[in-house]
């Protein structure tokens, strides 16, 4: 076993530990800090796959923005686990068909196998040096071309979520002061400030002793 293959197999290892901890852990931010170590760890078998581009692309986008926002959500949510596991076995039958039919697809991908090719190679010009291929480059036209329509669905499913978890955390509180921004642009500097009309200022009158007989004094 060479020092790469050590690296993939600790780098998975980690990885499925993560991934599970993620479903398994009960505290949200928790599963939200696990998701952020796979995520790590898939980046590092990219790189062990010589794919920088995606390596770097899956730090800087899912760990660096997706998962702020998901962390920020998670906390803004302030979501009571309690509340949560007490419909369980509720809809326990409906994901136990989505963990199989998930189970199903992977199996039939991996029982498939996977295409390995070799490297390309660029022949050598005389007079001229070796070019060197771009993956970034080859990616680009690989995603834009066969795989368009696919990532045109990606795009409309996380413009969903992105509106999904805007909506969640403008909900409105009854413990804290909110004011509609739609208010504050439509306002106008009358409704600003209000002239009332007063009477002028009067000098205190003179306070009396009012003192009542009572009975005894009567006596």
């Amino acid at each position: 076993m060479d020092v790469k293959t050590a690296f993939f197999y600790a780098f998975s290892a980690v990885l499925l530990f993560a991934a599970f901890r993620v479903i398994t852990a009960r505290n949200p931010v928790h599963a939200a800090l696990f998701l952020v170590l796979s995520f790590f760890q898939a980046a590092m078998i990219w790189m062990l796959l010589k794919a920088e581009f995606l390596a770097i692309t899956l730090v800087l986008v899912y760990v660096g923005a997706v998962m702020v926002l998901f962390l920020f959500v998670v906390m803004m949510m302030d979501i009571n686990g309690e509340s949560i596991r007490q419909g369980f076995w509720k809809h326990f039958p409906l994901a136990a068909v989505v963990g199989v039919l998930i189970a199903l697809e992977m199996a039939a991908v991996l029982m498939g196998g996977f295409r390995v090719s070799e490297e390309p190679q660029v022949a050598a010009v005389p007079g001229q040096a070796v070019a060197q291929l771009s993956n970034t480059r080859e990616l680009g036209k690989v995603l834009y071309t066969e795989y368009v329509y696919p990532l045109e669905i990606a795009a409309a499913i996380l413009l969903v979520a992105m509106i999904a978890a805007i909506a969640l955390t403008l909900r409105q509180r009854k413990d804290s002061k909110f004011v509609s921004p739609s208010d504050q642009v439509r306002v106008k500097s009358r409704d600003r400030l209000t002239v009332l009309s007063m009477q002028a200022t009067q000098a205190a009158l003179p306070q009396t002793d009012d003192i009542t007989p009572t009975s005894e004094s009567k006596s």
